[in-house]
C-alpha cells in the first residue's frame, strides 16, 4: 500500500544483481546508520515503486535495468519512511557513480559481505532474495 498522500513521498529501491554479487552505494550524507544501501530514491508523483526504481538506478548507477519483481514494502527502521524494495535486471551500462553530489561510492558486495556494510541488517524478505540467488 503507498504512503498516504500528505506525508513524505515513499522512497523505492532497487535491488540489482550480477555475477553473483548484488549493487549497493554509498550516500555522501549517510541517514543514521544508514551509508551503504541499495540504489534508492524519492518516488515521484505519479510513478509506480517499480518504475522509480528503475529511475533511481539510471540516475545513480549510469545502469539501464527493468523491475522484475517486488520483494516487499515497509517504514524502514532508521529513516521512518516507507520503502518498496524491487528486484531488477540489468539490460545496459556499467556501474559508475552517476551523481557525484549524491553518492561518493559504489560496490559490488559478495553475500557474505553484506553485513559489513549494512551491520543492522536487511529487511528480511530483500535478505531472503539474497541468501536465495548470490552464491557464497
Amino acid at each position: 500500500m503507498l504512503p498516504a498522500s500528505d506525508g513524505p513521498p515513499g522512497v523505492a529501491a532497487a535491488v540489482v544483481i550480477r555475477e553473483g554479487r548484488v549493487l549497493m552505494v554509498r550516500r555522501r550524507v549517510s541517514e543514521g546508520q544508514l551509508s551503504w544501501q541499495f540504489p534508492a530514491g524519492k518516488i515521484e508523483p505519479g510513478e509506480s515503486p517499480e518504475e522509480a526504481a528503475v529511475r533511481e538506478t539510471a540516475e545513480e548507477t549510469g545502469m539501464n535495468v527493468a523491475a522484475i519483481k517486488v520483494l516487499g514494502e515497509r517504514v524502514h527502521p532508521e529513516t521512518g519512511r516507507w520503502m518498496s524494495y524491487t528486484v531488477c535486471e540489468i539490460i545496459s551500462g556499467a556501474a559508475a557513480v552517476g551523481d557525484p553530489r549524491e553518492l561518493d561510492a559504489l560496490a559490488w558486495v559478495a553475500l557474505p559481505e553484506i553485513p559489513e556494510y549494512v551491520p543492522y541488517g536487511i529487511f528480511e524478505p530483500v535478505q531472503a532474495y539474497l541468501n536465495a540467488t548470490l552464491k557464497n
